[in-house]
């Protein structure tokens, strides 16, 4: 592989969609904190807050808690650039987004795991299939009592017709949130609310057959992996070549403004996520390499 080509292979073009304040531009602060891209994550609610997000620069945006405008922001991960775009959430700015969603090469779609699937997902969902946009799912806000996870699967499928693939499932929710248990890694990922602002430890168990996850789990142990027994059976596995096709999103679970969840989503993004692919011109096909494509 010519060293541009190993060059274009690690960018990561994508956008966040979701309705408003399901927690997009929340997640996306979260995400250029675990890039590396800044030291401390803004809120994007209230005038007093120790700082404004990164993305949300209009003094507008910073008094309303809302973005307006559509930035681009970029980070390393792992052995990857990654190019965040991050749209207007609102749908009076809705032009700007559907432009922002025929530039990126993937998506991750934000919903509240509280209020499910939205009107704007929705609107949202309809752009991204006509390119067959391959999507990631992050259900957040798992902080706040939210309704079941099966639940908010089963209405990702009929209302945006696209298979769900559970990759992380929560241990509880609301005051009762313990974890996230990510089933391809057979790994138990350890919730604790901190400084929402920076990176703390991330405790893990490894093993859910395990003592210590028996130990972690008490009570609930029993019930727990018969619960992921059942997930395993009423579920797709996530299928990478499913997902790059447009026909399948790997579901991720998890509190942004916690830093919980947000680096298995991460992690799972750079690794399968499409680097920089072609874009049909008026005369021809412009492929990756030519310097007429940006990204």
């Amino acid at each position: 592989m010519s060293g541009l080509a190993a060059e274009i292979g690690r960018r990561r073009t994508f956008a966040i969609i979701s309705h408003p304040d399901a927690g997009k531009t929340t997640l996306t602060e979260k995400l250029l904190l675990f890039g590396g891209a800044i030291q401390m994550a803004g809120a994007v609610k209230g005038r007093k807050a120790a700082r404004h997000a990164t993305s949300d620069w209009m003094r507008l945006e910073q008094q309303r808690g809302i973005s307006v405008t559509s930035s681009v922001m970029q980070f390393p991960y792992r052995e990857c650039i990654v190019n965040l775009l991050d749209t207007p959430g609102h749908e009076d700015f809705s032009e700007d987004t559907y432009r922002t969603l025929t530039a990126v090469d993937s998506a991750l779609m934000v919903i509240d795991c509280a209020k499910g699937v939205e009107e704007r997902t929705i609107k949202l969902m309809e752009v991204c299939r006509l390119r067959d946009t391959p999507i990631m799912t992050f259900i957040n806000k798992l902080d706040r009592d939210g309704r079941p996870p099966i639940e908010l699967l089963d209405e990702i499928e009929s209302v945006l017709r696209i298979h769900t693939a559970p990759v992380t499932w929560p241990i509880g929710m609301g005051r009762e949130l313990h974890g996230i248990y990510h089933l391809l890694e057979d790994r138990i990922y350890v919730y604790a609310a901190g400084v929402r602002g920076r990176l703390g430890e991330n405790r893990s168990i490894d093993a859910l057959e395990s003592e210590a996850a028996l130990e972690f789990l008490g009570e609930s142990a029993a019930a727990f992996r018969e619960e992921v027994e059942l997930v395993r059976g009423a579920t797709q596995r996530f299928d990478p070549q499913a997902y790059l096709a447009g026909r399948q999103t790997p579901v991720f679970f998890g509190s942004a403004i916690n830093n919980f969840g947000v680096e298995e989503l991460l992690a799972a993004f750079t690794a399968h996520a499409p680097g920089p692919l072609s874009r049909t011109a008026r005369e021809r096909t412009v492929m990756p390499p030519e310097a007429q494509l940006a990204g």
